[in-house]
């Protein structure tokens, strides 16, 4: 490697560094994202042009045009996508970068030929690029509702070790040279696909942000191997901050939602707890409210928190939501808005919901941080929303998501909970907060409703 290109890597791996730091907040994350993304430009280009081997000049046409062609579709693509599809769209970007690896894999694997290590390499890539592959594929099909949220698969948890025991299997033989044929290699492919789907398909919609997680370290790690096969730093670093950052949030995510990684990989993920027979039936009496009423209480509150959930990013109701956080702001009344960890479909959801909307960073408060707020808290306002805010996660032993760190809104002095209907969320259980004596139910679509409560503000 010429000089030139390793200051240019080190260059590069420098800008992946600083801008991962900078993601970890978001006044500074789109300066983080620029920088990062310049630097891989940066590597893409000098690798191109500073490598010392001889190429073809249609070699270069080819690479040339490949990027090209993925550049104007990666961009068309991520100008168009609505806040709404960022899940899908993070899951199918993520999902190439496993084809991309196993890929690599399937081409370099009759280079391996009598080398363990390198076979070992090549092996490991294609498993874990096929799986990451399929995974997210059907992790994009369930956010966008192509997918049904939840597939029972009979013993499937069996099936499902069978698979990647099977896959491990098969790819320590082709490494050490035990099955020579070409063929298995694909067949392992095969095992590898067949395995994300089975490991995906079972998993309930709201156990998406988990599992984009622990797909995307898994990417990660696939181009970490990529890197070690072809002794590229660059490629190992940036490989090695992915799919470790991917599974520092993976476990941020599996606390957010009482799992553990375990469960995750093994098959007791996604399903419900039986920890002390039946959850208790929630019954009580709905106390419905009016947009009209509603502006009253909230015009003469003096502290005031939004919660924000899935049921706003589905309404597009960001933008309605500001105005109505800066008509009470200019009020004197105090706003903040709560985030859960795992609120929306994917880390963060909620965050790059507010921030296209213009919402001051500064008011967004994370869960651990508003929650001993709660009782000086005049109104609280919840706005499609639903297992995050439950008090059953702490109130029933015996419910699903009992252990489950949520916002503690039921210990603020008002709680107004705008919803469509009084459906169950993804956890399949009644919210015992919907009954609270404190409660009222604002019924409606979530643009809908701010809107007219913006309105009834206005008046005020």
């Amino acid at each position: 490697m010429s000089t030139a290109l390793a200051l240019i890597y080190l260059l590069s791996t420098v800008s992946f560094v600083v801008g991962l730091r900078l993601l970890g907040h978001p006044a500074t994350a789109n300066k983080g994202n620029r920088l990062a993304a310049g630097g891989m430009g940066l590597a893409i280009l000098s690798t191109l042009f500073l490598h010392e081997l001889e190429v073809p000049v249609k070699i270069y046409l080819l690479i040339g045009g490949a990027i090209l062609l993925g550049g104007i579709v990666g961009a068309l693509m991520a100008v168009n996508v609505k806040m709404t599809k960022m899940p899908e769209l993070v899951s199918l970007f993520n999902g190439f970068g496993g084809a991309s690896a196993a890929l690599i894999g399937l081409v370099e694997f009759g280079k391996g030929a009598g080398d363990p290590q390198t076979a070992a390499t090549i092996t490991a890539g294609v498993v874990i690029g096929s799986l990451t592959f399929s995974g997210s594929l059907v992790a994009w099909g369930k956010l966008d509702g192509r997918v049904k949220s939840t597939v029972f698969i009979p013993q499937r948890n069996i099936i499902n070790n069978l698979v990647l025991v099977g896959s491990i299997v098969l790819a320590v033989l082709l490494a050490l040279g035990v099955v020579q044929d070409p063929v298995w290699i694909y067949v392992l492919v095969a095992a590898g696909l067949l395995y994300g789907i089975l490991f995906v398909l079972p998993i309930g919609g709201a156990d998406m942000p988990v599992v984009i997680s622990l797909l995307n370290s898994m990417t990660g790690i696939a181009a970490a191997i990529t890197g070690v096969l072809y002794s590229n730093k660059l490629m190992l670093i940036g490989g090695i901050l992915v799919g470790s950052a991917g599974l520092i949030l993976t476990f941020a995510m599996c606390r957010a939602m009482n799992r553990t990684l375990i469960a995750v990989v093994f098959g007791a993920f996604g399903e419900e707890a039986q920890a002390g027979g039946e959850a208790r039936t929630v019954g009580g009496t709905v106390r419905k409210t009016t947009a009209s009423d509603a502006a009253i209480l909230l015009n003469y509150a003096k502290d005031v928190v939004i919660v924000p959930g899935y049921g706003l990013a589905v309404a597009q109701a960001q933008h309605v939501i500001h105005e109505l956080e800066q008509l009470l702001t200019e009020r004197g009344v105090v706003i903040r808005y709560a985030i859960h960890p795992v609120a929306g479909r994917m880390p963060g959801h909620m965050n790059v919901l507010l921030a296209e909307s213009q919402v001051d960073y500064g008011l967004l408060v994370e869960m651990d941080d508003i929650n001993p707020h709660f009782p000086q808290t005049d109104v609280v306002l919840v706005v499609g929303a639903n297992d995050v805010v439950n008090p059953a996660a702490h109130n029933d032993p015996a419910s699903p998501i009992y252990g489950m760190p949520i916002l503690e809104v039921e210990h603020a002095k008002n709680i107004i909970v705008n919803k469509r209907s009084m459906n169950v969320g993804y956890a399949g259980i009644d919210n015992e907060l919907f009954y609270n004596s404190k409660t009222a139910m604002l019924f409606g679509d979530a643009k809908a409703a701010l809107t007219d409560l913006v309105a009834e503000l206005k008046k005020l």
